[in-house]
């Protein structure tokens, strides 16, 4: 049965939604539609945009408004987090009704807490979950993936150790993104699993357990690149992402995959270790 929308951009009065519902209409998308909880505010961005699509009103809150919004569209894209606080019904009703379902998550214990209790009905229902659509993470996973099939090409294997290593960068942290923070801090205060999902590389692989990567939150140098490097902010998300794409793809990187994200901040100085001198006493 053919829906009435294509897409449905959630979270089209938002900051990034404006964004996303605008290069829609850029690229001329012609089955696309806006949609909030504010009517209002729908209305005057779309003006602004100076576009012609429809608008759906839907809070999140609302499981009605929510189902209908869901059954109108082929994939949802939903920039209303954070997604542990917001966006359970959503996603929920996106599985129940086989609809697909793609969002900006970087909150990777909700995540694996999902992928836990929900993979196994998107697959019967035949919804494709897809998190992370944006910053996090698809710049690491495309990365790794080309990456991995001309290594793949050139050797006839996958390269075991890949390291992203971040020259600079441009932004700054979002209001939705410090509120998933701080969400994501209540919750490993409550629930100890939450904790160890953040810890865990491998979280959102499911019986898994891979090699030992190397620590996120240490500053090191790198001989290969001459320079120090530091933590990354969005490493703790991005990792596990491309492991899951690994684990999903039936470990096409292999299953001894080793892979981090730093952060170039320059050769500065070195300590230079010296050789121990025991010492003497003269007669």
């Amino acid at each position: 049965m053919a829906k009435e929308f294509d897409i449905v951009v959630y979270g089209a009065s938002g900051f990034t939604g404006r964004l996303v519902a605008e290069y829609l209409g850029k690229i001329g998308h012609k089955s696309f539609a806006m949609a909030g909880r504010s009517e209002s505010k729908l209305a005057e961005v779309r003006e602004e945009l100076g576009l012609d699509v429809p608008l759906v009103v839907a809070d999140s809150d609302d499981d009605a408004a929510v189902k209908r919004m869901v059954d109108s569209a082929n994939t949802v894209v939903t920039l209303v987090g954070p997604y542990q606080l917001y966006g359970e019904k959503l996603l929920k009703a996106c599985i129940e009704g086989g609809a697909n379902y793609t969002d900006l998550c970087g909150e990777p214990a909700w995540m694996a807490a999902k992928v836990r209790e929900a993979h196994e009905a998107a697959k019967a229902s035949g919804a494709r979950i897809v998190f992370s659509c944006g910053f996090d993470s698809i710049p690491s996973d495309l990365g790794v993936l080309h990456l991995q099939n001309k290594v793949k090409e050139a050797t006839g294997s996958p390269a075991e150790r890949v390291k992203l290593l971040v020259r600079k960068m441009k932004g700054t942290f979002s209001g939705g993104t410090a509120a998933s923070f701080k969400a994501t801090m209540a919750a490993a205060f409550q629930d100890p699993q939450v904790l160890a999902d953040l810890k865990n590389p491998f979280s959102l692989c499911p019986d898994f357990k891979g090699p030992r990567q190397p620590n996120p939150n240490e500053v090191r140098y790198d001989e290969e690149e001459d320079t120090w490097l530091a933590p990354f902010v969005m490493a703790s998300i991005n990792t596990k992402n491309v492991h899951r794409t690994n684990y999903l793809m039936g470990h096409s990187y292999g299953e001894s995959l080793v892979y981090d994200e730093m952060v170039m901040t320059g050769p500065g100085e070195r300590v230079r270790r010296r050789p121990t001198i025991s010492p003497t006493i003269s007669r």
